[in-house]
């Protein structure tokens, strides 16, 4: 998805899904550690005022994994259906 038209991915709404799913994550590692959450938080630690919101958001995802966060299966295989159809999967 780093790849594609960015307003394509605003108006399709898989950027936000992937937004919420990333966001989400965060706020179960920061649970899952008995820390103080709050949305602000996630967007500072994600560093998404950068101009490449979609390679922070990957960036993030990464990072979480490597902490053992599972990201909700059920959200993660509805945006994946969704950026298949609109050919932003390889």
């Amino acid at each position: 998805m780093a790849v594609q038209d960015f307003q394509v991915l605003v108006e399709s709404g898989l950027l936000s899904q992937v937004e919420k799913i990333v966001v989400d994550g965060h706020r179960s590692f920061y649970a899952n550690k008995g820390r103080a959450w709050s949305a602000p938080i996630a967007y500072r630690w994600l560093r998404y005022e950068d101009p490449a919101p979609v390679a922070r958001l990957i960036e993030g995802t990464k990072r979480l994994r490597r902490r053992g966060v599972l990201f909700d299966a059920d959200a993660v295989d509805k945006t994946c259906v969704e950026a298949s159809k609109r050919g932003f999967l390889n």
